[in-house]
């Protein structure tokens, strides 16, 4: 009964450049606040005063302050329930088709963009909304078994290891170390101690997840420019890291010089005295994600022994127990590539597909769940060797590198076909 009330979905507009029957470029939200994504995905205004285009971008259900039960929205499973891809999905067509239709500018052709989660499938479910699409690092093929499991943290662990092997063996022999300074007396507050705690930890898995995360974004954000994505970071955080663990002597500890790695991730400003490791605050509203991996988007996740993390399998029971524990609910590890296709998606997508560009980059480790090569004429695929976490999402700056210009110029040029072919058809 209650899919038929209405709620309010934040968005944000730019007419700056816009007239009408111009193009409007839409960015279909993901799992965070809006204006997060918009701050962080400034070609798209680098862009629009070629295309007098329309900027809209529009915030994912459930997520900053589109929330369709307001503070009861996280409530319990019932509510929760229509926080799905789906959902979200027929949110972003809803919206584009009316927002065309009090601009009366009906014949304006759409482009949207997404970024990761954001660039999945929306040209795919709504081929008629939309003219084509720029899904930038979309991992379509990061669920049930179409990839390898261990290919995330063996991407992450390459992009240390391509920096200094030294460095990435320091991170794999860190974490023997703080298991076994687990098992001594007085754990915690030795623990607390050798990572500045702001209070004393009551798990040292707290400590684990802390150093854990530090090494993941960092791979993900290794952008060539200083960036402020996840955390303020420098340019190339990866050899900043790995520099910082190189320089200290062989003496010190694997976990010490681990810690003084990770400490530039949560850091790099200079701002903080102590780490808040067991109380940091969510500041980008990412919490919502956690429901969605424990409905639909189940990613299996593992570290084989050329990792450097510890070894793991994925243990389905394990993962469906603590999403009973946490909502009540299970997983469904088949239901994405039902929904969306699964080993046959690329056919999919060359039978029923077009006007899509996948661009991803080697250095971001969801890359590995992201479509490398040619579809089709118009599903293309552009791979650069060092790009990041949707780095073509980034605003332009003069100390972008060659191979970042060349990838966004293409992606200009794609477009522009796109627009032609509309245009003249129209």
């Amino acid at each position: 009964p209650k899919s038929s009330k209405l709620f309010y979905q934040k968005y944000l507009i730019n007419s700056d450049y816009w007239r009408k029957g111009a193009p409007i470029f839409v960015y279909t939200g993901n799992e965070g606040n809006i204006e997060w994504f918009a701050a962080n995905t400034g070609f798209m205004l680098d862009i629009a005063p070629k295309f007098k285009a329309l900027l809209v971008f529009i915030e994912h259900r459930f997520y900053g302050k589109s929330m369709p039960f307001g503070k009861d929205s996280y409530q319990s499973a019932k509510t929760l329930g229509y926080l799905n891809s789906q959902q979200a999905l027929a949110d972003f067509a809803v919206l584009i088709t009316s927002l065309k239709q009090n601009l009366s500018s009906e014949a304006s052709p759409v482009v949207v963009f997404g970024g990761s989660y954001g660039g999945t499938w929306f040209r795919l479910k709504y081929p008629h909304i939309a003219i084509g699409a720029l899904a930038s690092s979309a991992p379509i093929l990061q669920f049930d078994k179409l990839i390898p499991w261990s290919s995330f943290y063996d991407a992450v662990s390459q992009d240390f290891k391509d920096v200094s092997l030294n460095c990435y063996q320091v991170i794999k022999g860190s974490w023997a170390e703080l298991e076994a300074m687990s098992t001594q007396k007085q754990a915690l507050a030795e623990l607390s101690k050798t990572f500045r705690t702001c209070k004393s930890l009551h798990s040292t898995a707290s400590a684990r997840d802390w150093l854990w995360t530090a090494f993941v974004y960092t791979a993900m954000g290794n952008y060539p420019t200083k960036a402020d994505f996840m955390k303020p970071l420098p340019a190339y955080p990866v050899q900043k890291m790995c520099k910082i663990i190189d320089k200290i002597p062989s003496e010190a500890t694997k976990l010490s010089r681990a810690f003084a790695a990770a400490s530039l991730y949560y850091n790099y400003s200079r701002s903080e005295n102590c780490f808040k490791i067991e109380h940091e605050v969510d500041g980008h509203g990412l919490h919502g994600w956690d429901w969605q991996t424990c409905t639909e988007m189940v990613m299996p996740m593992t570290c084989s022994k050329e990792s450097m993390f510890p070894p793991s399998g994925f243990d389905y029971e394990e993962f469906a127990e603590q999403c009973q524990m946490k909502y009540g609910v299970s997983p469904r590890p088949h239901w994405i590539t039902t929904e969306f296709g699964g080993e046959r998606i690329q056919k999919v997508l060359k039978r029923f597909g077009s006007n899509i560009i996948f661009s991803n980059g080697m250095q971001d480790p969801w890359s590995r769940g992201g479509v490398l090569k040619n579809i089709s004429s118009s599903i293309i695929a552009l791979v650069t060797e060092k790009g990041a976490h949707h780095v073509d999402f980034r605003s332009a700056t003069k100390k972008d590198p060659k191979w970042l210009i060349q990838l966004r110029k293409q992606e200009v040029e794609i477009i522009q076909k796109w627009l032609n072919e509309y245009y003249a058809d129209l």
